[in-house]
């Protein structure tokens, strides 16, 4: 059984550093190699050979450095040696080599750098080079040697965008000539079944095709007609049928399944429809493409492209990658059932085991949408046993013997092992009919192992597709959970601000009078379902979500409750971009988060480097609500920070109706020129736009002012007159009590002492969010919060790596920019303790640094400098010394990923919170530190 990654990481990182200064080819390379291999618990000796003798197709003799038959060609040679000619003559080994023993990988290094060839990665050769030192960070591509595959997600074939797009023109044609729109999804379900069967065995080979192309005129007139003879044939079991048929038409196959019997059901009406010259080309047009080709999986959400995009947004029907789908499929049940096939090997019974458990698995997307994740896991599930079935008859495959497996034992596995739920009736036919293509695909595929033909035509087995609200429906109305396996999907991502009011009554019935209901997005209302509905049951789920529930506010309201009936989360992915090639594509920042009642072997958390990048396995020993491999702690809003810092407030509020504002320079000499004397309440107002992206605004600050001052100014006093007007004919009490002192800001929080300005909403873009220094002349607005009496060290702190991987993972969002929160991001962050005051200076000099390098770019804005594709390097570079400075002050060096960082803040949180709640409470004042010095910008 191959060693876990982190072992093969931590060896890794010790053979890099043992050989880093090896510079010999023939003196050490064997005992290199031996050591290699041992990093991922392989016996070289078992597999591979040194100095394997081949004879060259040049002429002569070559010995290949390592040879491991059919996997690995590896050169070696001294430092400094070029690569690409070790390459070359690894390359003409490889062409002397018998076929049988050509290896899919080839590796050569000088010990300085390493550079691998897969010679099969896609079709093409993907090389990638790397110095010896980071062997570590590399490590995954080695995988082979210790039994893993690469772990790569194919995207979808380009021939499902081509095909829906042709559906939806015909569907186009058909809404343009006034055929009945609810008989048009029904009308795309038939043709699309028949275009598959046509290319794909169910019919004989283009039998539709023929009929509709020979058997109908060119202007469309009888068109319809044919396509309504079709239909009805389809429906009529073989024996049934008239000897007059025409013989195309009698070699369509009995269908049944209730696909085609929407003619003869009663209250559901189907319109034949009729066609134009123009609509019969474009269904002779749709049967150009090979569609057994197609992916049901895609296909079938695609195929909502007929929907009009408002209809698509709001129903959460995002269309879903099969690469996106594997990364629920995958961890949730799929690799521990490819565990169990490896583990049964060529055992009769294990495999005859593992194959009934296949047949007795029962799953549930109680959001499914056109079925996508039913249909990647049908097909998934029919793989597993096809390779169960090639072990069992192995040797009736080799010898080719004919008809050695009865239909019984074809295949176990059947399509009403898949459960949905749905809103919307045209996605529960599509998902229908998407599940019985791919049983008939995976028909296929299973025939040409076997070399033999099944089909399962007629449809004697259907998907348990119910049309409902799976908020208000109970589901164990839809499948008992004493039978049920697994739940999965991708429930509709609508914010907790775009919530319809349906949708709003809708989380109530799921959450009750729950505290901080209205703060969750509608997803999560699939989670606490799901959780109730597991209870007494052993039933693995895993959802998407928008990454919005395993931050900020959200996380502190819904993982409590979850908690409370036992949840654990088993395997995650951290945030990821959710992206595709479909039309009106949906890209959102995502998070899969895979829970049940119990644990499992291990738990399993994907890290991703780049949110449009691929991710990296760890292997956790728990895994939190903000998906950190950390103890189960959720952050909630604090009064005050229980670190000994400075408080941090909320900027202020005018409540104005904008009589108190200035918008720019302009504005504001404007109004000076009416009112001269009013300039010594004239204040510069600090906004996070302006403060970001340039700019100045001004305000008018009146607080000091006395009566008769005010009196003097006509101007300022009618801005006074219109801000008591607007105050009381508010309708909140609270703003109608303001009228009382109409020339005060509404919200007055303006420090006394000089001030770090942090912005409440900024791009997630950024590595670091700018934070600045400020004196109290400056006016801090309610797009920003404050620190009044901070210091250099503070900053420093705060601006710091370590502060902005604790606001990355605790803060809200709005849409996917952060959104920063003193009571929840600033008061719950863990400090250093007392550290020494060496560390403190180091730290209040870099930080000093990180200011005196933006001033040097005076006319470029903070978005222009902290747009990572612009950021200057001594900025950058001002930041990384800040950030090694910060780090010294938690007596740490450095941190290898952002995950290693959040496991080591939430392991200090919890001791900090503990010790200071005892020690303080939670809403315990904290007293202002004088400040140091004051910077401008």
């Amino acid at each position: 059984m191959p060693i876990s990654w982190n072992d093969i990481r931590s060896k890794a990182l010790r053979f890099a550093r043992e050989w880093a200064d090896e510079t010999r080819e023939a003196g050490e390379y064997q005992t290199f190699w031996n050591e290699f291999f041992d990093v991922f618990g392989v016996r070289r000796r078992t597999i591979a050979r040194y100095q394997e003798r081949v004879n060259l197709l040049a002429g002569g003799r070559g010995f290949i450095d390592l040879f491991w038959p059919g996997t690995l060609i590896a050169e070696h040679k001294t430092a400094g040696h070029d690569l690409a000619s070790a390459y070359e003559q690894a390359g003409s080994y490889f062409d002397a080599l018998p076929e049988d023993d050509r290896p899919r990988y080839i590796i050569v290094t000088d010990y300085r750098r390493v550079r691998l060839y897969d010679l099969e990665a896609e079709g093409k050769i993907e090389k990638i080079e790397f110095e010896l030192r980071d062997l570590p960070k590399h490590i995954n591509r080695f995988g082979f040697i210790a039994g893993w595959q690469p772990r790569t997600y194919k995207e979808e074939n380009p021939i499902n965008i081509k095909a829906v797009k042709a559906v939806a023109r015909l569907a186009d044609a058909l809404a343009k000539n006034n055929y009945p729109r609810d008989n048009i999804p029904k009308l795309l379900v038939r043709l699309v079944f028949c275009f598959f069967a046509d290319d794909s065995g169910i019919f004989p080979k283009d039998a539709f095709w023929r009929y509709i192309q020979f058997s109908t005129r060119e202007d469309g007139g009888d068109f319809g007609r044919a396509l309504g003879e079709i239909f009805q044939i389809l429906n009529v079991p073989t024996e049934r049928r008239q000897t007059t048929l025409d013989e195309d038409l009698a070699s369509l196959p009995y269908v049944n399944g209730g696909l085609f019997a929407w003619n003869f059901e009663e209250g559901a009406p189907f319109f034949i429809p009729s066609f134009s010259r123009e609509m019969r080309q474009a269904v002779l047009d749709a049967t150009k493409f090979d569609w057994s080709g197609v992916s049901p999986a895609i296909f079938g959400s695609m195929f909502q492209a007929i929907m009009d995009e408002k209809s698509r947004h709001d129903l959460g029907a995002h269309y879903t990658s099969e690469k996106n789908i594997l990364k629920i499929v995958e961890p949730l049940f799929l690799d521990d059932l490819k565990a169990e096939l490896a583990e049964a090997a060529e055992s009769p019974a294990k495999l005859n085991t593992l194959r009934q458990k296949l047949a007795s698995l029962k799953l549930l997307d109680p959001a499914c949408g056109c079925g996508n994740f039913l249909v990647v896991s049908y097909r998934e599930l029919r793989r597993l046993e096809h390779e169960i079935i090639r072990r069992l008859y192995r040797k009736e495959i080799e010898r080719k013997q004919e008809n050695f497996l009865s239909s019984g034992e074809f295949s176990k596995l059947h399509v009403s092992q898949m459960n949905g739920i749905e809103l919307e009736d045209f996605p529960v036919e599509i998902a229908q009919l998407s599940l019985w293509l791919t049983d008939h695909q995976m028909n296929s595929e299973l025939s040409e192992i076997i070399g033999q033909f099944q089909s399962r035509i007629p449809l004697t087995d259907s998907p348990h597709i119910v049309q409902g609200n799976a908020l208000a429906l109970d589901w164990e109305t839809i499948v008992p959970k004493a039978a049920l396996s697994y739940i999965l999907g991708n429930p509709p991502f609508v914010s907790k601000q775009d919530r319809s009011r349906e949708q709003k009554e809708e989380m109530k019935l799921v959450f009750g009078a729950l505290k901080g209901e209205g703060e969750l997005d509608y997803v999560t209302a699939w989670y606490l379902k799901a959780a109730e509905y597991i209870q007494g049951a052993n039933i693995g789920v895993a959802f998407v979500s928008t990454n919005s529930i395993v931050q900020g506010e959200q996380a502190g309201v819904l993982w409590p409750e979850l908690f409370r009936r036992g949840i654990k989360i088993n395997f995650a992915h951290r945030t990821f971009k959710w992206t595709n090639e479909a039309p009106g594509r949906a890209a959102v920042f995502c998070v899969i988060v895979g829970f049940g009642l119990s644990l499992p072997k291990r738990r399993r958390l994907f890290e991703y480097d780049n949110p449009a990048g691929e991710p990296h396995e760890i292997t956790a020993e728990n895994i939190n609500p903000y998906l950190v491999d950390a103890d189960d702690v959720v952050i909630t809003a604090r009064r005050a920070p229980f670190s000994d810092v400075p408080l941090a407030v909320f900027g202020n509020m005018p409540n104005d109706a904008g009589q108190f504002l200035f918008d720019d320079e302009k504005e504001k000499d404007e109004f000076l020129v009416k009112e001269p004397k009013a300039a010594k309440f004239i204040r510069p107002l600090l906004s996070a736009k302006e403060y970001l992206q340039g700019g100045q605004r001004y305000c008018l600050w009146l607080k000091g002012a006395s009566p008769d001052e005010i009196n003097a100014l006509p101007e300022v006093r009618r801005r006074v007159e219109n801000v008591r007007e607007y105050r009381k004919m508010s309708q909140r009490a609270a703003t109608r009590a303001l009228a009382a002192t109409p020339f005060l800001f509404g919200e007055d929080r303006q420090p006394d002492l000089n001030y770090i300005l942090i912005p409440r909403v900024s791009s997630e873009r950024r590595q670091y969010v700018p934070l600045g220094f400020f004196g109290s002349e400056y006016i801090v607005g309610d797009t920003c919060i404050a620190i009044p009496g901070a210091t250099f060290y503070h900053l420093g702190i705060l601006q710091s790596e370590m502060h902005m991987a604790w606001m990355r993972a605790v803060c809200g969002r709005l849409k996917s920019d952060y959104r920063y929160s003193n009571e929840l991001v600033y008061n719950n962050f863990p400090w250093p303790e007392n550290p020494p005051e060496e560390k403190r200076r180091a730290v209040e000099i870099t930080a000093e640094r990180v200011l005196g390098a933006r001033s040097g770019f005076p006319n470029a804005t903070l978005a222009d400098l902290y747009d990572p594709n612009t950021m200057p390097k001594v900025l950058l570079d001002a930041h990384r010394a800040l950030d090694r400075s910060a780090d010294a002050c938690y007596s740490v060096r450095t941190f290898a990923t952002e995950m290693k960082r959040l496991e080591f803040l939430f392991g200090l949180y919890q001791h900090l919170a503990m010790g200071t709640d005892r020690k303080l409470g939670a809403s315990k004042k904290k007293r202002a530190v004088p400040i140091q010095k004051a910077h401008p910008k």
